[in-house]
């Protein structure tokens, strides 16, 4: 197995089961359960592909992704109530799979021949997109736009070292390890430690 093929399963297993605890939040059945666990696993992917114009979508090439994100969402559903926390499942999960989405989405683009600027947006697209469409079917308040979280600036940021290692011919797979590490630490600590970028704030009139 190729380490592409590895981090597209390990995403997809992963998504999987963040896609699984949301719908047990929402108290959905089984078939929700797989839907939602499916849709969270293969989004991201999906939306690369398409972008990317590849010969055939990756899940659509090799139906076992889509094994894996039932056996996930299964599991989950068997299980999700021993848990004690299952936001924090969530978002623990979730610091994971963008770890190794994001490298997932480099890895193609790399593969292609495509331009620093579409790795890195393929990387973000690849990481983000799958919980972003997670959170908005089951009604929660996207993590990719939550507020005090940094998301989608560990994904361009872990995407944007891939590409600054590809560019000093540092040898693979360094540059997808070196990625997923910045994602997953800085996730982490936004996660842990409260890193966050600065918000916006209004401020009224001049009269």
């Amino acid at each position: 197995m190729t380490l592409l093929a590895l981090l597209d399963y390990a995403s997809v297993f992963i998504f999987a089961l963040t896609g699984a605890l949301v719908a047990s939040r929402a108290q959905l059945d089984v078939v929700g359960f797989i839907f939602i666990a499916s849709l969270t696993a293969v989004g991201g992917g999906t939306v690369r592909d398409v972008i990317l114009n590849r010969d055939v979508v990756f899940w659509v090439e090799n139906p076992a992704h889509i094994g894996v994100a039932v056996a996930a969402a299964i599991l989950v559903f068997l299980t999700a109530h021993r848990l004690e926390s299952r936001y924090r499942s969530i978002i623990w999960l979730d610091a994971c799979a963008l770890s190794v989405a994001v490298p997932a989405g480099v890895a193609v683009a790399l593969r292609m021949g495509m331009p620093w600027p579409v790795v890195v947006i393929m990387g973000v697209a690849t990481g983000c997109f799958g919980g972003l469409m997670r959170d908005v079917v089951c009604n929660e308040v996207p993590l990719v736009l939550k507020q005090g979280e940094l998301y989608v600036t560990c994904a361009f940021a872990g995407a944007g070292a891939a590409v600054i290692a590809t560019i000093y011919a540092v040898p693979r797979p360094v540059p997808l390890l070196i990625c997923a590490g910045v994602v997953f630490t800085l996730r982490a600590g936004s996660i842990a430690f409260r890193w966050a970028l600065p918000v916006y704030k209004s401020f009224p009139p001049r009269q």
